[in-house]
């Protein structure tokens, strides 16, 4: 640059003359807009290319998002289907479960009264439920009986519940009059095949039962024996 340092303006008019030298500069800024032009053309035509080329790569990107959100969307309608599938699947699987499971007990139950064979003694206890009310410590009982004898004739007698477990920490067994406004006639069973025996109970406020004594008194008959028998249960509350 120390050359355009060197020039003399003045000196440049004296050797060409006023007209040549207007001319020259004339011609000289007339060169530097239009080298000035064609660079700006070049430069704004690069940006517009450029910012076409942007456009058209976002342009892309949009309807990518679009086609990977739609993507997303069938899939989760998908996972969707197969899981109420499922839910339903586990749900007919707990239903067929609960069904096989009942049977079973049902022919558990008619095995006992139409195949005595199998089984010992002349009655036994086939399942006893204690179901809790909407009223505190009021409870329901209900104990089904069986016959298991070959040659079926009736059986009668009655049972005795008696509950056993702990009050104020010290050791408790209470008896079912004791609990209840049940009398023997409530508790008699006479049957050939089974009877169900139900009624209520009303525990002491703070007795926390532990287990549920059942004893079955069978009266004296001609085809049967005086006897009785205790089982014990653990106390469970449906």
């Amino acid at each position: 640059m120390n050359w355009l340092a060197k020039i003399n303006l003045r000196i440049v008019v004296q050797r060409l003359g006023a007209f040549k030298s207007a001319l020259f500069l004339l011609i000289l800024i007339s060169l530097c807009l239009f080298t000035g032009y064609r660079l700006g053309n070049y430069y704004h035509h690069f940006q517009t290319t450029n910012l076409e080329q942007q456009q058209d790569r976002l342009e892309q990107l949009y309807q990518q998002q679009e086609y990977y959100v739609e993507r997303v969307h069938s899939l989760e309608v998908e996972l969707a289907v197969e899981q109420l599938a499922n839910q339903q699947a586990q749900t007919m699987l707990k239903k067929e479960a609960e069904q096989y499971v009942e049977i079973k007990k049902q022919l558990a139950f008619y095995e006992k009264i139409m195949a005595p064979e199998k089984q010992a003694g002349s009655i036994a206890v086939d399942e006893v439920n204690i179901v809790a009310t909407n009223t505190p410590n009021l409870y329901r009982f209900q104990v089904t009986l069986v016959q298991q004898r070959l040659k079926r004739r009736y059986t009668k007698g009655y049972i005795n519940l008696s509950f056993v477990g702990s009050l104020d920490k010290k050791p408790k067994r209470i008896q079912l009059k004791e609990a209840s406004t049940l009398v023997k006639k409530d508790l008699s069973f006479s049957f050939q095949y089974f009877q169900i025996i139900s009624g209520e109970f009303t525990l002491p406020e703070g007795f926390e039962a532990d287990e549920l004594a059942l004893t079955v008194y069978i009266s004296q008959s001609r085809s049967q024996k005086k006897m009785q028998f205790e089982q014990l249960l653990p106390w469970r509350v449906n």
